[in-house]
């Protein structure tokens, strides 16, 4: 029995359809996809033209939360002492090891009892990470910051 060539390019036609549909659907694998994570941050900070602060924070990524601390110098105009309490994202994390790292910043601030503060950091394996959030105390920066991330 053979088969009309037509009905069959149809069939083939729909297989082909139906693998590319199959092949688009199914999930990619974690260790090549991208994803965003919830960080909070406390951070108490001074300085005097050199500026220094430490704290610590939690990251939330694919639903695990991972502790961090951070320590970080900074260069330029700071003068005063702020505690600040920072809430953000970081984004293209493709591994919660990467998230671990050294951070560099260009910003300023100023607060006078209380502001608000924010803040973009960028790691060199490309992950970014964005906070804001309110500060206490009395600070004037422009400066060059790096800030060291380390899981706990």
């Amino acid at each position: 029995m053979r088969q009309d060539p037509e009905r069959r390019g149809r069939g083939l036609r729909l297989l082909a359809v139906l693998l590319l549909t199959l092949g688009l659907a199914s999930p990619v694998t974690p260790s090549f996809a991208q994803a965003a994570g919830h960080v909070r941050v406390k951070i108490v900070k001074a300085g005097l033209l050199l500026g220094g602060g430490a704290g610590r924070g939690v990251l939330t990524y694919r639903g695990k939360t991972y502790p961090f601390r951070i320590t970080g110098l900074s260069f330029g105009i700071t003068a005063g002492a702020t505690i600040g309490r920072l809430d953000g994202w970081a984004s293209d994390i493709r591994g919660v090891g990467d998230f671990a790292g050294t951070y560099s910043s260009v910003g300023g601030g100023f607060a006078l009892v209380g502001g608000l503060n924010g803040v973009h950091l960028r790691n060199e394996k490309g992950i970014t990470i964005v906070l804001q959030g309110p500060k206490a105390g009395l600070e004037l920066a422009a400066n060059i910051s790096q800030v060291t991330i380390s899981l706990r």
